[in-house]
Order: C-alpha cells, then structure tokens, then sequence
C-alpha cells in the first residue's frame, strides 16, 4: 500500500497538466475493480454510498461518512477524493474540525460544498461560503497532510444556473485557498471554458454523468479532471432493478443472461484484489 503523503503528491502531480478521469465507486469492492481497469485516481459520491446503505443523499452520518472514507482510501493503492458534501456542518469553525477529521483518514483529496440544502436559500451566502473554505484550507495546514482541496459551488444543480455567479464564486474559493475548482451540472462548451479561463491557472473538476462530452473534448477545453459522480451507480442500480423488476413482474429471467460471469468477477479479487488495485 503506497502511503498517504505519497498518494497525495500523485494525486497533486494529476492536477499540473493534462486531463483525468476520477471515477466514482461506491464501495470497496468498486473501488478494486476500477483501479485494477487503470484509472490513477478515485473519488467517492456520497449519493452513491447513501443508495448502498438504504438512505437518500445528504442522509449519511460523520461517523458513517469517515469510515466509508477510510475503507476506500486505505483499500486501493491509488489516491482518492472525498466527496465531503457541505463539511457536515455550518459554521466554519466545524468544517475545519471535519475537515481535520476527514484528512486523517487517508484521503489525498476533498470537496466541499457551498449549498444549504434549503429550497427557498439554496446557497450560502457568500462571505460565509468564502470563511467555510478558509476554515477547511487552515484545517488541512494543520492536519499535517498534503490532501488537495476542491471547491464546489452548486449553483447550476440546485436551482441557481447562473454563469456569472458560479463564477464569482469560483473565483472567490479560488482565493480562499481552494486548490481546485468545481461548479456540477455546467455542460455548455462556453459556459466550460468560461469557467476555466476564470479560474486558470487552478484546475477545474467538470462532472460527466451523460454522454454530453468526450475526454478529449474536455481536454481541449482546459479541464483538468472528469468525475461521474452518481454515475456509475446509477448504471448498476438500473441493470439490477431491470432485471428485478423483469423478475416480479414477468416472472421471467432473461435479464440476467446479461450479467457478467461469475468466474470473472471472483477472478478480479484473486489475492486481495491484487494487492489492493496495484500501486501506480
């Protein structure tokens, strides 16, 4: 197993050039799988692991959330982000704590949010929004780690896509000390590169969960790092309740005639998954 401090200088070595995929599995065994298939870096969801545990998203405890973290991160040999939603509290002050909490887990990365989770409100205010990343940014300098910050602003999936407010608050957390920028649900090229123009020389996280852009498309637009978020849960969830559901309602099983052979699956963990997904 290779060690924190160094899955967090490959993790920041990611981020100086070129253009990453940092998909998202939702438990330990998805993890494995995905970086025996060669990706250099993971990264949680927390809807994706609140789904695994019968709950909704934002529905996950602390405690929950850093043993999910510790599991993933010190279970594959490559470096993972922590979907960290809001810092699971408000005030700066507590985020920091989390924040400390969640960096001695072994993650080499983090996000942190900027929504409410209230409707008629669904962002904070921004100077508030500015000192929870200072507070995050100052808890990471005193855990001792090297783990990347990412900010997050929601705008354009809560509710609020407005282009040049998740910009002025991009830049904002950009300021604050947030080493990589993230604003979830922009898909329009120009709104993209706008982002990254504003942003530059920091990276920029875009999130892909459709087919509305390429790799190499969002390489030419400067972006640094691709997550999927729910994504790839999303598609295991649909091929097990297509099939269920054919199961209940038919009484018929050709759904399963798809599934991947047993023996492949059991052959992707031979030796603990082959020393935890290999060090890269």
């Amino acid at each position: 197993m290779t060690p924190a401090t160094d899955r967090c200088r490959v993790f920041r070595r990611l981020h100086e050039s070129g253009c990453f995929v940092i998909p998202n599995p939702w438990d330990l065994g998805s993890a494995r799988l995905l970086a025996r298939l060669g990706f250099h870096a993971l990264a949680t969801s927390s809807s994706a692991l609140a789904w695994s545990l019968g709950r909704r998203d934002n529905h996950v405890s602390l405690d929950d959330t850093l043993a999910h973290l510790r599991s993933i991160a010190q279970g594959v040999g490559v470096p993972v982000n922590a979907d960290f939603e809001g810092g699971f509290a408000i005030a700066p002050a507590a985020v920091g704590a989390n924040v400390t909490a969640a960096a001695g887990t072994g993650v080499a990365g983090l996000s942190i949010e900027d929504s409410t989770g209230d409707e008629a409100h669904p962002l904070f205010d921004l100077q508030l929004a500015v000192e929870r990343i200072q507070a995050a940014r100052r808890a990471i300098a005193g855990s001792g780690t090297d783990v990347l910050l990412t900010a997050r602003s929601e705008g354009f999936i809560v509710g609020r896509p407005d282009l040049a407010e998740t910009i002025r608050r991009l830049t904002a957390y950009a300021e604050a000390g947030a080493d990589c920028l993230y604003a979830p649900g922009i898909r329009a090229t120009a709104d993209i590169a706008a982002v990254v123009a504003a942003v530059a020389p920091k990276p920029v996280n875009v999130l892909v969960s459709s087919d509305f852009a390429t790799v190499a498309q969002l390489a030419d637009l400067g972006v640094r790092r691709i997550s999927v978020g729910s994504a790839l849960a999303r598609t295991a969830w649909s091929g097990f309740l297509q099939a269920a559901k054919e199961i209940a309602e038919l009484g018929t099983f050709t759904n399963l005639a798809r599934a991947v052979p047993f023996a492949e699956i059991e052959a992707s963990f031979d030796s603990d998954a082959r020393d935890h997904g290999r060090d890269r």
